[in-house]
């Protein structure tokens, strides 16, 4: 089932989009800027916000905050006084700003570890009893868009533990947080900033067209929402109804759920029918690591190429047409575990950019399956 392209906005909120014309929707927007500047005198507009501000404190006392209202609802057709409202309403959270900036002594990554949080006895118990309830919809999934059964009850698993984990801070207010006061010491600050301006803008315009009330919507701190954590113009794209209810619902269905996951996967080029990746023997004395482990985690290398580096190869890895990737899962101190990743363990990692999370997905799967 294709997604939803539907742009036409409904009513909600006493308006819709035929009833601002462009000249009035430009003299509201000026009037509403006209406001935001008005009053800031009376904004808290101080230089280092992220670090003294109020959790209290409402994104209405701030004046680029309700300058950022008018583009939205400019770009998005919106009624402006439904955004600036929107927004207005939104409270700083000040525990999440600290949680976007890398730590300056990162502890050393253990797959090991990493693995114990995700392929453990209650998460494979709740695998197993998904995969019992939900197997007619996944087999449909499996069948309509060729991503398997185990790897989206994997990704559901991992990310919320099927709807359990959804997250408990209000989206508006996460969104509104990371727009307005995303920590400027962030290697990649002003990128990451435009990156959740544009997720408030896709949220709010989501929420207009849900026409549900704004604060309803509860995520993680970075804004992602629903049993598979998709953020605001993930949903707008690529969540579908697979229900046939009419609607998508990524809260409280769990069909919807499992054909966004399928649809998400296929946007992000899975191949229907090719493995996620191989068992690999590493000789770290003859390998040539280096050049191995350069590419990351994009497949680049060929069988032979890979062979000729010094990797002894499975049968089936060896008579793998497509291009490989020797995958590294360190394990602190501890000796490194390694697989041969294909272009469809890459996909996996569209979804969340870590070797280690894409393995969980998949052992987790499969301990559903087999368990």
């Amino acid at each position: 089932m294709a997604p939803r392209t539907d742009d036409s906005l409904p009513a909600a909120h006493g308006h819709d989009r035929s009833s601002i014309a462009a000249p009035d929707r430009r003299r509201a927007l000026t009037r509403l800027g006209q406001m935001a500047l008005a009053g800031a005198g009376t904004a808290i507009a101080h230089p280092a916000w992220s670090q003294t501000a109020s959790s209290a404190a409402l994104y209405g006392q701030r004046p680029e905050a309700m300058a950022y209202a008018l583009e939205i609802a400019e770009q998005h057709f919106l009624p402006p006084d439904w955004v600036a409202d929107a927004i207005a309403q939104a409270r700083f959270l000040p525990r999440v700003p600290p949680l976007m900036v890398p730590s300056p002594h990162p502890a050393a990554r253990n797959w090991a570890a990493y693995r114990r949080r995700f392929v453990e006895p209650i998460r494979i118990r709740a695998a197993q009893r998904f995969l019992d309830n939900e197997i007619r919809t996944l087999q449909r999934a499996q069948d309509q868009f060729g991503v398997p059964v185990d790897i989206i009850t994997g990704i559901l698993g991992v990310e919320t533990i099927y709807g359990q984990q959804m997250g408990n801070l209000r989206v508006i207010d996460s969104l509104s947080t990371l727009s307005f006061d995303f920590p400027r010491a962030h290697p990649r600050a002003q990128a990451r900033n435009a990156y959740f301006k544009a997720e408030l803008a896709a949220f709010l315009a989501l929420s207009f067209r849900q026409r549900k009330p704004v604060q309803s919507y509860m995520g993680s701190y970075a804004g992602a929402m629903g049993l598979p954590q998709f953020m605001p113009s993930n949903w707008a794209r690529l969540a579908i109804d697979f229900d046939g209810d009419g609607q998508v619902d990524l809260f409280g269905s769990t069909a919807d759920a499992i054909g966004s996951v399928a649809n998400y996967f296929i946007a992000h080029q899975w191949t229907p029918g090719m493995p996620t990746h191989f068992e690999v023997q590493v000789d770290e004395s003859r390998a040539d690591l280096a050049t191995l482990l350069e590419p990351d985690i994009k497949p680049t290398f060929t069988a032979a190429d890979l062979q000729r580096l010094g990797l002894t190869l499975s049968p089936q890895a060896a008579a793998y047409p497509g291009p490989l990737a020797l995958i590294e899962l360190k394990n602190g101190t501890d000796r490194s575990t390694y697989y041969l990743g294909t272009d469809n363990f890459y996909a996996i990692t569209r979804y969340n950019w870590s070797s280690s999370y894409a393995m969980a997905v998949i052992q987790l799967g499969q301990a559903a399956m087999t368990g």
